[in-house]
């Protein structure tokens, strides 16, 4: 079971809704414009909130479907971690879009609030201060990725939640590695 489980959970992730939201309005495909990401805050640049918001709940959703999917089955906790993190990477390596998938970010808070409420409002608030005190949604993903496995610890997450938490930090922070300069530099983009 856990084997399926696994590999059911990774290709829940690599559902890549901002490609299915830009079909369906009609809208550019994500991964042509902006910064070529197939997720929520791409889409803002399409001018269309309603795509970024339909982006946002698909990618979360997926994450904790996963999670749901795994607890409904009555899988161990820590198979439940398990499966919610193989959807985190199912949606940055998503095999639909040849292992290119969005950065993931909205999926690890899917995750992380259907397995623990608690962390996942904690990580989810790190990311409104954040992104409300620079309106730059970047800086809000990186404190809310750098937050996590530190709020896992002080919220005395299990271990298998604990090391969940600092993979997807560590993979968040890789996949914004160019936002990271940009911040440095003091040419990333704000939102509106």
């Amino acid at each position: 079971m856990l084997p399926l489980a696994i590999v059911a959970s990774y290709l829940l992730g690599c559902v890549p809704f901002a490609v299915l939201v830009s079909r369906a309005l009609q809208l550019p495909d994500p991964r042509q414009f902006g910064s070529g990401n197939p997720g929520a805050t791409n889409m803002m640049r399409t001018g269309s909130r309603r795509a970024a918001l339909l982006t946002l709940v698909g990618d979360a959703g997926k994450g904790a479907v996963a999670v749901g999917l795994a607890r409904w089955l009555e899988l161990e906790a820590d198979v439940v971690v398990w499966c919610g993190l193989a959807a985190f990477l199912g949606h940055v390596f998503s095999v639909f879009l040849r292992f290119r998938g969005g950065k993931g970010v909205a999926t690890a808070g899917g995750v992380l609030l259907a397995i623990d409420w608690r962390l996942g409002g904690a990580v989810i608030g790190v990311w409104l201060l954040a992104f409300l005190a620079t309106r730059i949604s970047s800086a809000g993903a990186l404190s809310a990725a750098l937050a996590a496995p530190l709020l896992a610890w002080a919220l005395d997450a299990p271990r298998t939640l604990l090391l969940a938490a600092l993979a997807m930090s560590a993979v968040l922070v890789l996949r914004h590695r160019s936002n990271i300069r940009k911040l440095i530099d003091g040419s990333e983009g704000r939102t509106a």
